[in-house]
């Protein structure tokens, strides 16, 4: 039988609409700042959503990092996953010379839509100039696997590489994945985390005829709401978060930067609809339910919930209710020492299969500093939505154990344990 060992988290790179690395991403957050603005590449004149949550400023960094050339061989999401891999691995103090068993060294990134933006692309070649005008780097430039695939090419890493595909909930369980791979000893280090790049005008049309996105017409900062009475959807978003996880005897013998350790993983199905929430939240409470059992404690633990909170007329209130059924009392805003809830989407808008990865980091830095990220825009509080949700200004706190909750269309629900180091 294989040993089990503890999981921590030693190195971070975000590139999100707040900010594109740790240090400028958290400062946002702490500061309450929106990254979400106007939609300034493509006419927009018809569509009712006009704000969006685009990483913008990253060339040069990224040019840094992957050559011109490889950036024409790979598709946005994938230059977004390597410039957050980079920053994660620095990081954690690795270099790309890693250490010698790079067999045990592996990468599972969330994906949820992909290369859409190059099959746009290609489509229109074909249509317009002819099936020689398509690429042949097409294929490997859009597929989802390639994200992590150039990661382990940059880094040598070549233990399992791994693209997980589950909608909103894909690099939250990317990070659950990998922390298995690592405590039941099939790895000692892995990158996790997320990427996504698809805000297109196929995308915000499909997203805005299916009501889940916001129509909010005034500054487009105020536009992403969890929570708040005047909600109206979610702020379609982009961005990657690469997380290393390792063994943390090994980061302990290397004298490592510890963000926090993963305590525990939890994942279910509602079973029920192709992008609605089963009605009495069914999954969503079981797979808390479950990542807390397995992280062997119990609700009293808990003492801070990094939130799916889209800021959708369903979701809202629905994890509200799950958090109420899972933890009873203990998220009663006038009970003492009382479990907060902030959802970060407010400031970063919804990167969908990134949106778990960057909220486990965000969880990480929330434990390492004792500090509880806000949820902004919150100025009228829906009834049905009574949580202490940390409104609109950072918190000092002390706790020692929190969640990160991210529900997908399909019916996906993943949730991490994260413990303070």
């Amino acid at each position: 039988m294989l040993k089990r060992s503890d999981v921590v988290i030693t190195g971070i790179g975000l590139v999100t609409p707040v900010g594109n690395n740790v240090n400028s991403a958290w400062q946002s957050l702490m500061l309450g700042k929106s990254g979400i603005g106007p939609q300034d590449r493509f006419d927009m004149a018809d569509y009712p959503c006009k704000a969006v949550g685009f990483v913008r400023n990253e060339k040069a960094a990224l040019d840094a990092v992957f050559s011109v050339k490889n950036q024409s061989r790979a598709d946005r999401f994938i230059h977004l996953a390597v410039l957050a891999g980079h920053e994660a691995m620095t990081d954690a103090g690795y270099s790309c010379q890693i250490p010698e068993l790079r067999h045990r060294f592996g990468v599972y990134l969330g994906v949820g839509v992909g290369g859409l933006p190059g099959i746009v692309d290609a489509v229109h070649s074909l249509q317009r100039e002819g099936l020689r005008r398509v690429s042949p780097f097409i294929i490997p430039k859009i597929i989802n696997n390639q994200a992590a695939g150039w990661l382990s090419m940059q880094w040598n890493l070549q233990g399992p590489i791994v693209a997980v595909g589950n909608a909103c909930s894909s690099s939250g369980d990317s990070v659950g994945f990998a922390f298995r791979a690592i405590r039941d000893g099939y790895a000692d280090q892995m990158l996790a985390g997320g990427c996504e790049s698809c805000i297109l005008p196929m995308t915000i049309a499909g997203f805005g005829n299916m009501r889940a996105l916001t129509s909010w017409d005034g500054d487009p900062a105020a536009a992403s709401r969890p929570f708040d009475a005047k909600r109206s959807g979610f702020v379609i978003a982009e961005g990657a978060a690469v997380m290393v996880l390792e063994r943390k005897d090994l980061a302990l013998a290397r004298g490592a930067k510890i963000y926090a350790e993963i305590a525990g993983y939890g994942a279910t199905s509602d079973a029920f609809h192709i992008t609605a929430m089963h009605p009495d939240g069914r999954g969503a409470i079981q797979a808390i339910n479950t990542a807390l059992e397995d992280a062997n404690i119990t609700p009293s633990h808990v003492g801070y919930v990094n939130a799916h909170g889209t800021g959708t007329q369903m979701n809202d209130p629905l994890e509200t209710m799950v958090l109420k059924n899972v933890f009873g009392d203990f998220v009663n805003p006038d009970k003492a020492n009382h479990i907060a809830v902030s959802s970060t989407k407010s400031m970063t808008g919804h990167m969908l299969g990134a949106a778990g990865g960057a909220e486990v980091a965000f969880t990480a830095l929330a434990l390492k500093n004792q500090i509880l990220p806000p949820t902004i825009n919150l100025e009228n509080p829906d009834p049905a939505c009574d949580l202490d949700y940390v409104p609109n200004v950072a918190r000092p706190a002390s706790f020692e154990y929190a969640i990160s909750n991210s529900f997908g269309f399909g019916g996906g629900n993943s949730v991490v344990v994260l413990k303070k180091a």
